[in-house]
This record gives structure tokens, sequence and C-alpha cells, in this order.
């Protein structure tokens, strides 16, 4: 039961002064309850979007329903994972523009339940702000609920807390929960990985979520760039660049049986060298020939420019290589053919590394 002052519940409409003068310290205080509410109302439209029949329960709930109904799979594993965007955000409060990193974000999460050979279900979304900012909010909002339809993926619950003190003004953290489901006899788990066997690489858009820290200190420090500047070989500004969306492979890699698919890495933060490994026997090393693909342009201007040695650039960015899909030489034509991937490697007995050529 909410408190009650002059007789009366708060967050009631009231013409009591002692209880309108409460809501609004909480609004001096740096936190606009009713402002949040108002916005968030406004969005519901949006995340409806995501609903399918699987969703339970109205918006705004204490928890999100999803009715777990699984059809012709024999032994459902639910997959989860976690993650964030990391200090891409600085890119998006320089250029302000906030309607990539909220389907950067679900991008992520999807791609790293696919490894699994996962399907997503649902997400929810953690908002952290100095302030609420109805705009930045809406946009914010529009690239979860954007990925997230693009994923076949309900957006069925999210949390936004108004923190002044905690973050620097006009500014946010985000992070998100994805919740997928694959058949357990249907998993991909790298236990089939034998040498011989080829690597295929699934071309990435950019840096996608890793590695910023390091490109804001080489484009923004050592070079004194800013966002708007133009840069030979970019068709983008740089921060342009810097935002492109994070790829969805998923979508893609359901079209391969998972039988076909002895493992799948996302190449994220840790690059090739790190990522690739997190799937190995023990006794396979995975040697990748750099070669094979031409390097994006933006990860060619960090290394020269920014005077970054060339194993490093291989374990801090993707270096133009998002997924990468290990399958028997029987099987790569026809599975390079339908993700639209590229040969970049084989496996060999060793040690579980990664190494380059």
């Amino acid at each position: 039961m909410l408190p009650t002052i002059c007789g009366k519940r708060l967050g009631k409409r009231s013409g009591c002064p002692t209880a309108i003068a409460v809501k609004k310290a909480y609004a001096r205080a740096g936190v606009d309850v009713d402002l949040g509410n108002r916005v968030k109302r406004k969005i519901q439209s949006l995340v409806r979007q995501t609903h399918g029949p699987e969703v339970l329960g109205k918006i705004g709930g204490f928890g999100g329903l999803f009715r777990a109904n699984f059809p012709g799979m024999r032994e459902p594993v639910l997959v989860s994972s976690i993650d964030g965007v990391g200090t891409k955000l600085k890119i998006a409060f320089a250029m302000n523009r906030h309607d990539t990193v909220g389907a950067d974000l679900v991008n992520h999460c999807i791609n790293d339940i696919a490894v699994l050979g996962a399907r997503p279900l649902f997400f929810l979304d953690y908002i952290g702000a100095e302030k609420l900012e109805p705009r930045v909010f809406e946009q914010v909002l529009r690239g979860f609920a954007k990925a997230c339809r693009a994923g076949g993926c309900a957006l069925i619950g999210g949390e936004t807390a108004q923190m002044p003190g905690m973050y620097e003004r006009g500014e946010y953290d985000l992070a998100g929960c994805i919740v997928g489901v694959v058949d357990r006899k249907r998993m991909i788990d790298g236990s089939k990985i034998r040498p011989g066997d080829l690597i295929l690489g699934l071309p990435s858009n950019g840096l996608h979520t890793n590695g910023y820290s390091l490109a804001r200190e080489i484009f923004f420090q050592q070079l004194h760039l800013k966002p708007s500047s133009r840069l030979p070989g970019l068709r983008l500004s740089l921060g342009g660049e810097l935002l492109r969306t994070h790829k969805n492979y998923q979508p893609l890699l359901a079209k391969v049986p998972n039988e076909k698919l002895k493992g799948l890495a996302h190449i994220t933060g840790g690059g090739l060298l790190d990522n690739l490994p997190r799937i190995l026997p023990n006794d396979c090393d995975a040697f990748i020939d750099t070669n094979s693909w031409k390097v994006p342009v933006i990860f060619q201007i960090l290394k020269e420019r920014g005077q970054v040695d060339r194993t490093e650039m291989y374990q801090v960015f993707n270096m133009g290589i998002g997924m990468v899909a290990i399958v028997a030489p029987s099987e790569a034509a026809a599975v390079a053919k339908t993700l639209r991937a590229l040969r970049i490697g084989r496996i060999e007995k060793g040690a579980g590394k990664t190494l380059l050529l």
C-alpha cells in the first residue's frame, strides 16, 4: 500500500501541498519518476511489436513472462548471455546519435548464443543514466526493438535507473541479457573439431562493439581527430564508421544445419587470437591465413597511424572477421556459399591455440 500524507495516497492526484512537494523534491534531486513513467508508456507500442503469442502478461510488470513451448525438441536447453556495449557509447555521446547502440547490444548478445546453435527467445535491457532524456531514451529503445524484431527475439522487460552523481552529465550505460534455446543433441560445442577441418570467416561491419578504448585513444588523443573528420578510404565520417551497427549473424547461421557446423566463434574482445581457442579441443590449433581476406581500411589506419603491433591488432580487434565457422572439408564449399564466408584457415594438431600466418 502507498504511504499517505494529508489523508491521501502518494501517487494519486491530490491538492495536498505536502504530497506535491515530496514529488518535486525527488525531481530536484535528479530523479523524475513521473517523467520516467510517461516516457515508458510512450514506447510500449515499440516493445509490443517484438512480441509473439509466447509473451504473456502486460508491459511494465515486475517480471517478463514467456511461455516455454519447444515443439520438435526432445531435450531443449536454455542458453543465456549478458553483455554491454563498452566505450562505443562514448562515440554515441559525441555524435549525439543513440539509435545504433541499442541494436549493437541486441545483436552482440544474439551472436553470443548463436555460436552454440541456439535461436533467441527473449531479451531484457538495463539502462542506467545520469538523467532521463526522453529523446535519447526513445532512440535507444528503438534500436532495441528494431534489432529484436529483425532477430526474432521478444523484448519482454528491462530496467531504467536514473542515478544522478553516478554518471557524467548526458551519459548512460547499457547492459542486455538474452535467453535462447537449442536442442541438446544439436548443440554446437567444438567437440567434433579435428585436424584437417577448414576455418571460414564471416565479414564484420567495422569494429562491432570491441576495441573502442584503444581506437578512441588513437583517433582522438594521438591523432587529434574529431568524429566529423573524413579519412581517405572511409565512406563515412570517422564517427559514422565507428557507429556502424554490430552484425547479427544468427539468421545466416540458421540456414545451415547445426550438424554441419563443428564449431562457431563470435570474434569480440580478444579477437581471433583469444576467441577461437574457446572452442578448440586441447589437441588442435587454428592456423589463420591473414592474407586470405582484405582487412578493412579502418583497421589498417589504426595499425599504421597508431603504431600498434600486428599481433595485438588481432587480439584487440576483429580485423574484418566477425564470426568464424569450422567445418569438415567436404562441407566447406556449400557452407561458405550459404554463409557468404571466406576460407581463412585450417585446423592442425596442436595445443589449443590460434596461430597467425
